[in-house]
């Protein structure tokens, strides 16, 4: 292993435009060439967050160092920013929340991160022989080069090779690759070494002679066109995943409220054949749901209140009265009970929806558990998960207790199902305060009869997937 590692960035033209997804692939093709690999992304905007040593990491980073074998670590994710409203975002720095850096302004910020992100970057170059960096956003957003921290900035510091992709399905491929190229100071263009077209649809002939023609025009050449495909499997970073409401068998509606966190841990839902997966907005969506899922929450009481307005608190409570089967999980949970209290400001206080007897109250210090859990005791919709063990992680402030008189009322009654405070069951509402049981074989097979493919089997897929659409000998290049 050479002192300083070689290193590849990936940048988009826009956000969405599948950086998380080729960073991913790359980290399991070069890890599979023998190379000891490491993901890198110096800040992350996301409510999609995992619980590693150290406290928590963005979850693109923490799929990225699975599919490069190594061990997630909160420095290859060292900023992550949680959005909370639109103006405003919780700081997790080296994997713990930093209300100083968070009450600073955007610009202000930089100078205070850097150095860390530096650290953590020269650490990762020393420790590894390949490091793949993913890009934030756009490189070419002008107004905020002077405070870059994630972009071009890092691709300098680590000499990196830097690759940009662009959306081609959204049309204007070529213009946006074009922008952002000339947008670059020459410095940071001297590090261009290919542009990728992703999400590409229809005849392959069609797009000629649009790469040779901006080869001409920037001296880089085209070295991928990945086409449409929908069903690698690999959770999205910036949005919900595409439903599938289609199907024949059970039909699944998952609340979409402006501030769902850990969204990815759905994403197995869509490979359950006949399953149908739809994103709840609206009453009616709920209505016609056989199980609804209440996701987890940034902001819970705003939340909430969006519910409120748009009347899916009735519609909730239609269906857990139906006796339909529900589950919510952690900001969900909350917001299921009779009030959450907030005597350290964590996050506000709000009235719950009052539909299972417990209160929640935000704790100053956040909670951080990755671990195996086993539920008890299970009826109904929910009985073939009774002694189920399953890994899955924590990640909240809040702390939510039963009231006395709810664990020995009539029915239906209250049931722990899990140690600690973590876990009830009330009539066919399964409330749980942990994340991830649905990437758990033995949950899906249990659940819906069926075991889709694991992660390692994802990853394989995404690797075998550049290789097919990389231009012959361009991944290898990147290296040499």
């Amino acid at each position: 292993m050479s002192a300083r590692a070689r290193a590849i960035m990936v940048c988009g033209t826009t956000s969405g435009a599948g950086k998380s997804f080729l960073a991913t692939a790359l980290a399991r093709w070069y890890s599979r060439q023998g190379l000891k690999v490491a993901p890198f992304k110096a800040q992350n905007m996301s409510n999609n967050a995992r619980v590693v040593a150290g406290g928590e990491m963005g979850s693109a980073q923490y799929f990225q160092a699975l599919a490069a074998r190594c061990t997630p670590d909160v420095r290859m994710n060292p900023v992550l920013l949680k959005p909370e409203r639109d103006t405003h975002s919780q700081v997790i720095l080296l994997g713990q929340r930093r209300d100083d850096l968070s009450s600073m302004k955007w610009r202000e910020r930089a100078e205070h991160l850097w150095p860390p992100v530096q650290a953590c970057l020269d650490e990762l170059l020393r420790g590894n022989d390949l490091v793949i960096i993913e890009g934030a956003g756009s490189p070419a957003e002008i107004n905020l080069q002077s405070t870059d921290i994630v972009n071009m900035r890092v691709a300098e510091a680590a000499d990196a090779r830097t690759l940009i992709i662009c959306d081609i399905d959204r049309g204007g491929a070529f213009a946006h690759l074009l922008g952002t190229y000339q947008l670059l100071p020459a410095a940071h263009r001297a590090l261009i070494r290919g542009f990728v077209l992703n999400k590409f649809r229809g005849d392959a002939a069609l797009l000629e002679p649009g790469p040779q023609m901006l080869q001409s025009l920037t001296g880089v050449a085209t070295l991928g066109v990945l086409p449409m495909w929908r069903e690698h499997g690999l959770p999205e970073e910036d949005g919900v995943f595409d439903a599938r409401p289609s199907g024949s068998g059970l039909s699944v509606a998952i609340v979409a409220y402006p501030y769902i966190s850990n969204l990815d841990e759905f994403a197995p839902l869509g490979q359950v054949p006949g399953l149908s997966v739809s994103w709840a907005r609206q009453p009616q969506s709920i209505a016609s749901a056989d199980l609804l899922i209440l996701p987890g929450s940034k902001s819970v009481a705003a939340d909430l209140a969006w519910l409120r307005q748009r009347g899916l608190d009735r519609a909730i409570a239609a269906h857990l009265a139906d006796g339909k089967p529900s589950l919510a999980i952690c900001g969900g949970l909350q917001m299921l009970g009779t009030a959450i209290s907030d005597p350290f400001g964590v996050e506000g206080e709000a009235a719950g929806l009052g539909l299972l007897p417990y209160a929640t109250e935000f704790q100053r210090e956040k909670r951080y558990r990755h671990g195996n859990y086993v539920l008890g005791s299970l009826d109904g919709f929910w009985a073939p998960l009774s002694g189920v063990a399953f890994d899955a992680y924590e990640i909240r402030h809040g702390r939510s207790v039963a009231s006395e008189a709810s664990l020995c009322a009539s029915p239906p009654v209250l049931r722990q199902v899990l140690a600690e405070d973590c876990g009830w069951q009330y009539g066919q509402t399964l409330a749980l305060y942990l994340h991830g049981m649905f990437e758990s074989p033995q949950v899906m097979r249990a659940l819906f009869g069926r075991q889709t493919p694991t992660l390692d089997d994802t990853l394989n897929g995404l690797a075998d997937f550049i290789d097919r659409h990389f231009a012959p000998g361009a991944l290898l290049s990147l290296i040499t």
